[in-house]
C-alpha cells in the first residue's frame, strides 16, 4: 500500500446530546465506508466520558480525503455539527513515518 492519508478526528457533544450525536455520526459510517479510496472508517465514544467521540480513518490518497468532505452526507453533518457538538471538531492528519 503507498503512502495513505492518517485522520484523527476529536467531537464532544454538547452536554445532553451524546445520543443524538452519535446517531448523527453513525449515519456517515455506511457510505463514507463505500467512498473510493477509504481503507477504514471507525468510530469510537469515550468509556468514561460519552460527550467525547473519535474518528480513526485511512485515505488512499489526499484526494480521496478531499473528495469525502466534498460528500453530500459529510457536508449534511457540517450543517447540525454546531448544535450538537460543545466545540468545533479538531481534525489532524497523518502519515506514518515507522
Amino acid at each position: 500500500m503507498g503512502e495513505y492519508v492518517t485522520v484523527v478526528v476529536h467531537l464532544k457533544a454538547k452536554p445532553g446530546m451524546e445520543e443524538r450525536v452519535q446517531e448523527e455520526l453513525a449515519r456517515l459510517l455506511a457510505p463514507t465506508r463505500a467512498e473510493k479510496g477509504c481503507i477504514n472508517y471507525d468510530m469510537h465514544q469515550g468509556l468514561i466520558d460519552k460527550s467525547l467521540f473519535l474518528f480513526h480513518e485511512n485515505w488512499e490518497s489526499e484526494e480521496n480525503l478531499k473528495t469525502h468532505f466534498e460528500t453530500e452526507h459529510i457536508k449534511n453533518w457540517l450543517r447540525v455539527a454546531d448544535e450538537l457538538l460543545a466545540e468545533p471538531l479538531d481534525l489532524t492528519t497523518w502519515k506514518k513515518v515507522g
